[in-house]
């Protein structure tokens, strides 16, 4: 087979991934629930309280983590249902189509996680739903990203390179687990510098590994923001990595890095075991953003600012998902139309159309969404039913 031409490549529009069927058993408040979907932008309207975000919850439930609300397996069951939850969807895509699921159904007492389904084969876990559906959203609970606690920023940054790099998931859970291990050893007085050495040793090979994914992805993303128009509808973001192990990737061999991160944990017992817990590593990192046309850093912008440099870092991403990975990603906008008038969102439209996602964006007035004409599935929700509105 011959190669297409390297322009070629990079003129072709990503593949569009989307979900063509969408079905839940005793999720939030839908006991049961089957709906046919279009490929492109798909508005939910209706009241607060309908169950407009719970469609994007149970749709960001496709995708490994705890989803867009980072609720527990119990608290997105139905109140009242006792055989667990389920999602499923089928998809299309270039691996033509595909059913996965996943859900507590069928879990036995005792068991805990949920399960994950491929075309009705069990799933090892969910890191396999990545091989074909990329899942990003954007929630009125962010709209204090850059205002709140770092560790949200984090959460924010490693979901982006998860979308990327798939492997990132499983790095970040061995090495809070091994963090889990020392902070126990801490607790407990325990002074066998045997114990101790060998969890660091695995708390630093892991921890430079997620350092050195993190910079990567702040160094494409960087670059793909640097592509985009200087007056684009949404703000052009800065973005760096703070802390000890951050500031030594890409100057220092990995090997180097990880030997200083070892010692300063070893070092750093002393101080730890005051503290109750380990208080240097990746696990501290802070991401660092500033609205690039006003030279400000993001937290003391306004309101809007904030609510469109995040939308503009979440679409730049999705643009680069899209590049690297020749599929485009599912992107929940919740209540995204808050902030904006009609001209920005307008804009917004325009460029997912261009990146050529399947879009589900909530609101409570189809008005809205007016500019989209006749380019998108209006559904209207209430009280856990859904309806496609008439054209």
């Amino acid at each position: 087979m011959t190669n297409k031409p390297a322009q070629d490549q990079q003129a072709r529009r990503p593949e569009q991934v989307y979900l063509s069927r969408l079905a839940l058993t005793d999720f939030r408040n839908y006991q049961t629930l089957s709906l046919a979907l279009k490929p492109g932008p798909v508005v939910l309207t209706g009241q607060n309280g309908a169950g407009k975000t719970n469609l994007l919850e149970a749709v960001s439930f496709l995708s490994p983590g705890r989803g867009l609300r980072r609720a527990t397996l119990d608290e997105v069951a139905r109140v009242g249902a006792t055989g667990g939850f389920g999602v499923h969807a089928n998809l299309h895509g270039p691996f033509d189509e595909c059913a996965i699921g996943t859900g507590t159904v069928g879990v036995a007492p005792g068991e805990s996680g949920r399960r994950v389904r491929i075309n009705g084969e069990a799933a090892r876990n969910a890191d396999a739903l990545l091989e074909y559906l990329r899942v990003m959203w954007v929630t009125p609970a962010m709209d204090t990203l850059f205002t709140g606690p770092a560790a949200d920023r984090r959460r924010f940054l490693d979901r982006l390179v998860l979308a990327i790099d798939p492997a990132h998931g499983r790095r970040t859970l061995d090495y809070e687990k091994a963090m889990r291990q020392r902070n126990r050893l801490l607790a407990d007085e325990v002074r066998d510098d045997g114990w101790f050495a060998a969890i660091e040793t695995q708390m630093a090979e892991t921890g430079v590994a997620i350092a050195a994914a993190r910079a990567e992805m702040i160094r494409l993303l960087t670059a793909m923001i640097a592509r985009l128009p200087a007056d684009g509808a949404f703000p052009k973001a800065l973005l760096a990595l703070e802390g000890p192990v951050d500031a030594q990737i890409g100057q220092r061999p990995a090997v180097d890095v990880e030997e200083d991160f070892r010692a300063r944990l070893a070092d750093g017992r002393w101080r730890d075991r005051a503290a109750g817990r380990t208080l240097e590593g990746p696990h501290r990192t802070e991401l660092l953003v500033r609205h690039e046309p006003k030279d400000m850093p993001a937290e003391r912008c306004s309101t809007g600012e904030q609510k469109a440099l995040l939308l503009g870092l979440v679409l730049a991403h999705a643009r680069l998902t899209a590049e690297m990975s020749g599929t485009a990603p599912v992107l929940l906008l919740d209540e995204i139309s808050a902030h904006f008038d009609a001209d920005r969102r307008a804009a917004l439209f325009a460029i997912l159309e261009e990146i050529n996602c399947q879009a589900f964006m909530t609101g409570t007035e189809a008005s809205l969404f007016d500019s989209l004409g006749g380019k998108a599935m209006f559904l209207t929700v209430s009280s856990g039913s859904v309806k496609e509105m008439e054209p």
